[in-house]
C-alpha cells in the first residue's frame, strides 16, 4: 500500500512519518511538526524530561520526525545514537506507554520501555578498551529527588572514571535502600538525604567492614574515594 493510500484509508500517521519514499520525505519536510500541536500537560511533562537531562549533563536533540512503530506509545519517545558504529548508529530506542496495561485489560499503570542492541553495546564497550568488574564500589541512596544522586554519580564518574558507582532508583525507606545496597556487594554506601542535600555533604558508610560512617563534603568526595579505592593504581592497570 502506498503512503498516500495509508493516509486516505485512515491508518495511523506513524508509518507515513517513517517512510523512506523521497516523495513522502519531501512532503514531510514542509508538514506541521508534532511538538507544535501537543497539549499543555504533555508539553510540561516533556519540559520536565529535558530539564532532567540538562541537569545530568546529557546532550539531547529534538527530532520532530522521530516516531515509534507501534500506536500505544505516548508522550516521549527516544533514541540513543552514536557515530562510532557507522550506519548502525541507533543503540537504544523506546518510549512511554502509559495506557498499554489498561488497553490489555489491566489497571491503569504508567510505563516506559526500550529495546537495546546488545551487539552494538558490546562493540561500543570494546572500543573503550576498559575492563569491567562485577561488583560496584559505591551504592548511592537517599531521599527524593532521585535526580540529586544521579547528578552526584555523574559528577563522580566524570572526575574519577575508574570508580564503579550504582544509584538506587527504586527509592522507598532507607531500610529498604540499605538492604539493596547490601545485596549489591558495594564496599560503601553513600547517603544523600534531605539534610545532606541542604548542607552539600554526604554520609559515607562502610558496608563490608565495621559499618562505621563519616560525613564528607560533596566537593571533596571524588578525591576521598580516589584515595579509598586507590583509583590511580586501578587506572594504571587498565
Amino acid at each position: 500500500m502506498s503512503d498516500r493510500r495509508k493516509v486516505a484509508s485512515g491508518s495511523s500517521i506513524r508509518p507515513v512519518s517513517r517512510s523512506k519514499s523521497p516523495e513522502t520525505r519531501k512532503l514531510l519536510a514542509n508538514a506541521p511538526h508534532f511538538p507544535d500541536y501537543i497539549g499543555e500537560t504533555a508539553r510540561e511533562h516533556f519540559g520536565q524530561v529535558t530539564r532532567l537531562l540538562d541537569h545530568l549533563g546529557i546532550a539531547w536533540t529534538l527530532n520532530p520526525g522521530l516516531v515509534r512503530g507501534l500506536d500505544y506509545y505516548c508522550r516521549t519517545v527516544f533514541e540513543w545514537t552514536t557515530d562510532a558504529l557507522g550506519a548502525q548508529g541507533t543503540v537504544c530506542a523506546g518510549g512511554r506507554y502509559d495506557d498499554l496495561v489498561e488497553i490489555q485489560g489491566g489497571k491503569s499503570t504508567p510505563g516506559i520501555g526500550f529495546a537495546l542492541g546488545m551487539e552494538r553495546l558490546i562493540e561500543l564497550l570494546r572500543q573503550t578498551g576498559r575492563e569491567f568488574a562485577d561488583l560496584p564500589d559505591v551504592y548511592l541512596l537517599g531521599a527524593e529527588p532521585v535526580a540529586a544522586r544521579l547528578a552526584l554519580a555523574e559528577s563522580l564518574r566524570d572526575r574519577q572514571p575508574g570508580l564503579r558507582p550504582v544509584v538506587d532508583l527504586q527509592g522507598g525507606s532507607f531500610k529498604a535502600q540499605f538492604k539493596r545496597a547490601d545485596r549489591s556487594g558495594a564496599a560503601l554506601a553513600i547517603v544523600l538525604g534531605e539534610q545532606e542535600i541542604t548542607d552539600g555533604t554526604v554520609v559515607v558508610k562502610e558496608m563490608l567492614a565495621d559499618r562505621s560512617q563519616q560525613t564528607v563534603a560533596q566537593q571533596d568526595l571524588a578525591d576521598w574515594l580516589a584515595k579509598r579505592f586507590d583509583l590511580a593504581r586501578r587506572a594504571g592497570l587498565n
